[in-house]
C-alpha cells in the first residue's frame, strides 16, 4: 500500500506560498494555499511577530517575506523534503516539468501574439477561431502536465493545490475569461510560474 502524501503544516505552507508568489495580498495567499482567509491571516500575523514576514498597509498593500523569512523557508522546506523521503520523486517530477516548460511558454506567446503578414502583433482576441485553436493546444498540454502534477501530489500534499488552480484557470478561460490564460495573477501561466518557483525553492536550485 503506497504511503500517504506528506502534509505541510500551515505555519510552513503560508511563508512558502509567499516565497513562490512574491508580494501578495491576503486573498492571493488564501488562493495559493487553499486556506480560508481568516486562517491564512492568523498565520501571517504570527509570522510577522516572529519577524519572518512584513506587511505593507493600504489599498495596494500586502505581505512579503523578510530576508529572515526567506532563509527560514529555505531551511524548513529542504528539511521537510528529506524528512518526508520524497526528494527523489520531486526531482524526477521536476525533470518532467522542464520538458514541458518551453512548450507552455510557446503557448503563452501564441496566445498573446499573432503573426500577421510575417509580423508579430498583439492578439486582440477578435478571432474566436484562432483563440479556440490555441485553447485546444492548452487543453492537450494540460492533460500531459497532469502526469507531473500527479506524481508531485502523491509525494507532497501541498503540490495538489497547483493542479486545482491550473484546472480552475483553464476552465475559466474556456468559459470566456480570456485573461485567465496568461494575463491575470491567477492565470494558467501565473500558476505554472509559481509551480516552477516552488520546485526550484523546494529542491534548492537557483533560478539563474
Amino acid at each position: 500500500m503506497p504511503n500517504a502524501p506528506h502534509s505541510t503544516s500551515a505555519d510552513r505552507l503560508v511563508p512558502h506560498a509567499l516565497r513562490c508568489i512574491g508580494f501578495a495580498g491576503l486573498s492571493r495567499v488564501s488562493e495559493a494555499t487553499g486556506l480560508p482567509e481568516p486562517d491564512a491571516e492568523s498565520e501571517l500575523i504570527d509570522l510577522a511577530v516572529a519577524g519572518l514576514v512584513t506587511r505593507v498597509p493600504g489599498y495596494f498593500g500586502g505581505w512579503a517575506l523578510t530576508e529572515a523569512g526567506r532563509a527560514a523557508d529555505a531551511e524548513r522546506i529542504s528539511a521537510e523534503l528529506d524528512a518526508a523521503g520524497t526528494r527523489t520523486t520531486v526531482s524526477a517530477a521536476y525533470d518532467g516539468f522542464l520538458v514541458l516548460n518551453p512548450e507552455l511558454l510557446d503557448l503563452c506567446t501564441a496566445w498573446q501574439l499573432r503573426s500577421v503578414d510575417g509580423v508579430a502583433t498583439p492578439n486582440d482576441h477578435s478571432d474566436p477561431a484562432y483563440d479556440s485553436r490555441v485553447l485546444d493546444r492548452f487543453i492537450d498540454f494540460d492533460q500531459r502536465a497532469e502526469v507531473a502534477c500527479a506524481d508531485l501530489s502523491a509525494a507532497m500534499l501541498r503540490f495538489r493545490r497547483y493542479r486545482t488552480r491550473l484546472t480552475g484557470a483553464l476552465a475559466r478561460a474556456r468559459s470566456g475569461a480570456l485573461d485567465e490564460v496568461a494575463d491575470s495573477t491567477v492565470s494558467y501561466h501565473a500558476v505554472w510560474f509559481q509551480l516552477h518557483e516552488d520546485l526550484l525553492a523546494t529542491l534548492g536550485i537557483p533560478r539563474f
